[in-house]
């Protein structure tokens, strides 16, 4: 059975950062693309950060050059390093991953993948 796990969200002053992690159970990231999503109260999910099975990766432009995405395939671990944080990045983060080359837009919302995390809140006040 396939599961993702999220976990390192909390709460945060504005400036702040954190370190979300994605590990996956019953199968590998190799070959898949996997991303970072977010939905805030009253807000349609959006794409935050992907990495594809190459190692390309793409970022909303709310969050470039402030939040890093990576993995490791070795330990099935999906991160998003998050610096100076905003209250806008106020949110529901959710990993999800999917056999998809390349990854799709972040735009599409999600689109395509098929495993999502239970998601991990993060708040920055």
């Amino acid at each position: 059975q396939v599961q993702l796990v999220e976990s390192g969200g909390g709460s945060v002053q504005a400036g702040g950062s954190l370190r979300l992690s994605c590990t996956a159970s019953g199968y590998t990231y190799r070959g898949y693309c996997v991303g970072w999503f977010r939905q805030a109260p009253g807000e349609e999910r959006e794409g935050v950060a992907a990495i594809d099975s190459d190692g390309n990766t793409s970022y909303a432009d709310s969050v470039k050059g402030r939040f890093t995405v990576s993995k490791d395939n070795a330990v099935n671990s999906l991160y998003l390093q998050m610096d100076s944080l905003k209250p806008e990045d106020t949110a529901m983060y959710y990993c999800a991953a999917g056999r998809l080359f390349p990854c799709p837009p972040l735009t599409s919302g999600g689109s395509g993948y098929n495993y999502w995390g239970q998601g991990t809140q993060v708040t920055v006040s």
